[in-house]
């Protein structure tokens, strides 16, 4: 298990839980930030927002989860969530699948400059 928490340009990341068959993060995405539009090929996101307001995009469609609220987002789901609020947006994100490395991501939309595969 390790735990390290990593800047983003968006904000932060902390893993909190890392096996081989989970890996839990906390996230905070700070006022306007958001990470990219992607998708993953060997995993599937659970995210439980616990302070904040998320607007989450699945496949195309928007709809704004609460503090207390879970958005499921199966593998190969294109996703993106994001911070429009003037506070922090901070959610758990649990991870399941056969694989959790960050070289499972295919970004389709970045702010950052960022498109394609990996990190």
């Amino acid at each position: 298990m390790s735990n390290y928490k990593e800047e983003r340009p968006w904000g932060t990341f902390e893993n909190l839980f890392d096996t081989d068959y989970c890996k839990v993060k906390e996230i905070v995405i700070k006022t306007g930030g958001r990470p990219s539009y992607q998708y993953h090929y060997k995993r599937s996101e659970i995210w439980v927002i616990v302070q904040g307001e998320a607007v989450a995009t699945l496949d195309e469609i928007e709809t704004v989860y609460r503090k207390g609220e879970v958005v499921v987002v199966p593998v190969g789901t294109s996703h993106r969530i994001e911070n429009r609020q003037e506070e922090d947006l901070k959610f758990i994100e649990i991870q399941t699948g056969t694989y959790f490395g960050e070289d499972d991501i295919v970004r389709l939309e970045d702010d950052y400059g960022r498109e394609g595969t990996n990190e």
